[in-house]
């Protein structure tokens, strides 16, 4: 589906969706729990579909209820054998289940659609291996589990991926003995971990964390202690999304009335919460609220930001930056090339083809700013994230813009497009 975008003023209250973040892992520790649990859950996604299918297949009873989910969880030890695990184009879901399917021992394929196949492994492939795991060849899809992932000390690479911690620590209190995870330095996306720690510590898994260094690397050590076991505390809830509040920050930023997103926590371990100090450093009017926030626009200014805790905030960033007077420089974002797209060249993509200027750097991007920008024809290339920024810097332009593959918001947002709309905007299918 492709979407026209016509010039709009942005302004009002939208509530904030429920986090992809969160979502993934709380359904996770509910599947494996001593009991029912129900999660409250405002909103789902294409991704959180995919791990709570995931989960069915693996014998766990996922249900939508009026609020959010009823997870049933799977009995010890009865894991449905061979599972075939579809995860869509999640890589949460591929990548924090496939410790979780080794940890069960019952053999299971995993298998992708989209990029999904693309995305690397290493080093937690080699990780699972050398731990009991009979892994299918790495890039290959479906991807065949087998044997039993034993517990022990695991070694990650901390500049890779957080998703690989997070799958570890959650497959840990399904293993027989303690298990620990070393993160080496350079550690990027630690917030996404600290989610991971709180998500497990609702259901009564304490991780320990502490400095540590071996052969010779620094790094922290996660420990999860020997029968560490998953207690359903009966009903958690999913908090909303700051990855995609983002979008509305930005746009209040853009725009004349200001935006404000409902339902969000202040006190959030999600990293992306960082918004709210980016924009205010670009120039933005930032108001917090008890569970509120509201961005007004003010004079923005390009400026530098680094955004190695936070790169999914490239998309929207970007948007006002291709707005701010000067030259905004993004750093610390050489990750977003193995994301659902290559996002440092789709997002440069994406401001060009609506009239900005924006060069590539090696971790980052240079960002040149405009008052106006002509509008123009956007190649969403599949990415939930270049398709949402794009229709946020659509509204601020002169003229009408189109959106191809704008069908793609539904991999997080599946609603965007009427959020948008109820902010004021003007779209419509072509």
């Amino acid at each position: 589906m492709d979407m026209r975008v016509y010039p709009s003023r942005l302004s009002g209250s939208v509530q904030a969706v429920a986090s992809k973040s969160e979502a993934h892992r709380l359904l996770i520790c509910a599947a494996f729990a001593d009991g029912v649990t129900d999660i409250d859950c405002n909103t789902t996604s294409q991704d959180i579909d995919a791990t709570a299918d995931c989960l069915r297949a693996l014998g766990a009873r996922v249900t939508r209820t009026k609020k959010g989910f009823r997870v049933v969880p799977v009995a010890p030890g009865a894991a449905a054998q061979g599972a075939a695990l579809d995860c869509g184009e999640s890589g949460s879901t591929l990548r924090f289940l496939l410790p979780v399917a080794a940890a069960l021992g019952c053999g299971a394929s995993l298998t992708g659609r989209g990029r999904l196949p693309e995305r690397p492994l290493s080093p937690l492939y080699e990780e699972l291996v050398a731990h009991g795991a009979e892994l299918g060849a790495q890039g290959s899809m479906p991807l065949a589990v087998g044997g039993e992932l034993s517990s022990g000390r695991f070694t990650i690479a901390g500049n890779v991926s957080s998703q690989y911690v997070t799958g570890l620590l959650l497959a840990a209190p399904l293993m027989q003995g303690a298990c620990e995870v070393f993160v080496t330095e350079p550690i990027e996306s630690l917030p996404y971990i600290d989610i991971t720690v709180a998500a497990l510590a609702e259901f009564g898994v304490d991780v320990a964390r502490e400095r540590h260094a071996q052969d010779g690397k620094k790094g922290l050590l996660f420990r999860v202690p020997v029968s560490s076991r998953l207690h359903s505390p009966g009903q958690v809830s999913v908090g909303g999304d700051w990855s995609n509040a983002a979008f509305w920050l930005a746009a209040g930023a853009l725009s004349e009335g200001g935006v404000t997103v409902e339902g969000v926590d202040l006190r959030s371990t999600q990293g992306d919460r960082a918004i709210l100090a980016a924009l205010a450093m670009l120039g933005a009017r930032v108001e917090r609220g008890a569970s509120s926030v509201t961005v007004r626009p003010d004079v923005l200014r390009g400026c530098k930001l680094d955004v190695r805790a936070c790169p999914d905030l490239v998309p929207p960033l970007a948007a006002v930056a291709a707005c701010a007077e000067g030259t905004t420089e993004i750093v610390g974002a050489e990750r977003l090339r193995i994301k659902e797209s290559d996002r440092l060249q789709t997002v440069s993509d994406a401001v060009t083809a609506l009239g900005g200027t924006v060069r590539q750097t090696n971790d980052g991007l240079v960002i040149e700013g405009a008052r106006e920008l002509a509008g123009g024809v956007v190649d969403a290339a599949n990415d939930h994230r270049i398709a949402m920024m794009s229709a946020i810097l659509a509204a601020r332009a002169q003229g009408p813009s189109v959106i191809r593959g704008a069908q793609c918001v539904a991999k997080s947002y599946p609603a965007f497009f009427d959020d948008l709309a109820a902010l004021g905007g003007t779209c419509d299918p072509t």
